[in-house]
């Protein structure tokens, strides 16, 4: 999906991150990522953002809660939305501050005390028991917590193992039960995904979904409550910006814009963000017909994966599906054409839409591509961990 992209605005990565793997200094199943590319794409995030008055609340689910890439973001983009507990723990350690918890995953209640004392901006919370849970929690430790409702989506817009959400019609009653909660303030709704880049042309436009939120956010207003945010997550990127203020909403949270990965930056190479990975892997076996088998581990099912590079001979080989039921031990190649070898333990390079904290990868990172002088700062496991 991203190698066309990829070679033309980051060859260096490619290179670079080929050698490394020549070398031995990481193993297939790696995903390297330019740290300096990601740190300038964060930058531009950030002027754009300041440039229209709006927050930004930065995403690392999908580059590995990785506490080198998470410093770099957050020299423009201090605060993070946290999509579980674990990932509000990694960020917090790595330096950045709380933006936005529970969204997309609710926070645990016996969590809630360590999680709410990093004192976040908001807490997402789906339902009325969970702002009882956090107003208990925050009145325990002295403080009242700022909550945004997420809106439940539109019908048929909803990703499976995402549900959740108050819907438009019971919004009334939840705020009725919110405003009688002494540890908790309503500041605001959320909702997801509320852009998304069309499937045929890329170009982002604003979902059902971003209706309802904005539609929820009248409601509360004419309940008498001000000064209501609305963060509009998904496809945040330079191109969307304009359209999230345009649309009133006050933050967005940028995620696979910081590697410039999103189905825009896979159309159109003139956007502003950089590729900032790749991921790199090695023939395995050759089946008896031909077909190459690359090692897997990082194979993400909604990666829209087309080809793989063999820098060796800069044979370019389609990509073959994968079934739901896939274990994700290989991927197959096509096989090559007549005379054109592929052999054991060469380097294979893709380009693709990922989540890498879903992964059993390991993330390389990457600095001094920017300079001219490439170096290996670190392998990590997709939870942040030095390896």
């Amino acid at each position: 999906m991203f190698l066309d992209s990829l070679l033309a605005r980051n060859p260096q990565l490619a290179e670079a991150a080929a050698d490394l793997h020549r070398r031995g200094e990481i193993p297939p199943d790696t995903y390297a990522v330019d740290l300096d590319a990601v740190a300038e794409n964060a930058a531009l995030l950030a002027a754009e953002a300041e440039r229209l008055g709006l927050g930004l609340w930065f995403v690392v689910k999908q580059i590995g809660r990785n506490p080198e890439l998470i410093r770099a973001v957050c020299r423009s983009i201090p605060a993070f939305a946290a999509i579980d507990a674990d990932e509000a723990r990694t960020l917090h350690a790595a330096g950045a501050r709380a933006g936005n918890l529970g969204h997309l995953v609710q926070i645990p209640c016996r969590a809630l005390p360590e999680l709410l004392a990093l004192r976040p901006e908001t807490v997402t919370v789906y339902d009325a028991a969970n702002a009882r849970a956090v107003s208990e929690a925050a009145g325990r430790l002295g403080f009242v917590q700022d909550v945004l409702v997420r809106v439940e989506g539109a019908p048929g817009a909803v990703y499976p193992g995402q549900e959740g959400g108050v819907p438009l019609d019971g919004l009334d009653a939840f705020a009725a039960a919110l405003e009688q909660l002494p540890g908790v303030r309503l500041a605001g709704v959320t909702a997801f995904p509320c852009v998304l880049c069309d499937p045929d042309t890329a170009r982002p436009a604003p979902t059902p979904t971003f209706d309802l939120a904005l539609k929820a956010r009248e409601l509360l207003a004419a309940r008498g409550h001000e000064g209501l945010g609305l963060s509009a997550p998904s496809a945040t990127s330079v191109a969307t910006l304009p359209l999230l203020a345009r649309l009133g909403a006050t933050h967005g949270e940028p995620g696979h814009a910081l590697t410039g990965t999103t189905p825009l930056h896979a159309r159109d190479t003139g956007q502003p963000e950089k590729p900032a990975y790749v991921y790199v892997t090695e023939v395995a076996h050759t089946l008896a017909d031909g077909r190459p088998a690359l090692f897997g581990g990082g194979f993400y099912p909604r990666s829209h994966i087309r080809t793989a590079l063999l820098p060796r001979t800069g044979l370019r080989l389609p990509v073959q599906g994968a079934p739901a039921e896939n274990i994700d031990y290989y991927r197959l190649l096509d096989a090559p054409g007549p005379g054109e070898g592929v052999r054991l333990g060469e380097t294979a390079l893709l380009a693709f839409r990922t989540q890498m904290f879903v992964t059993r990868s390991t993330v390389a990172v990457l600095a001094g591509l920017s300079s001219g002088a490439p170096r290996l700062t670190g392998l990590y496991d997709t939870r942040g961990r030095a390896l």
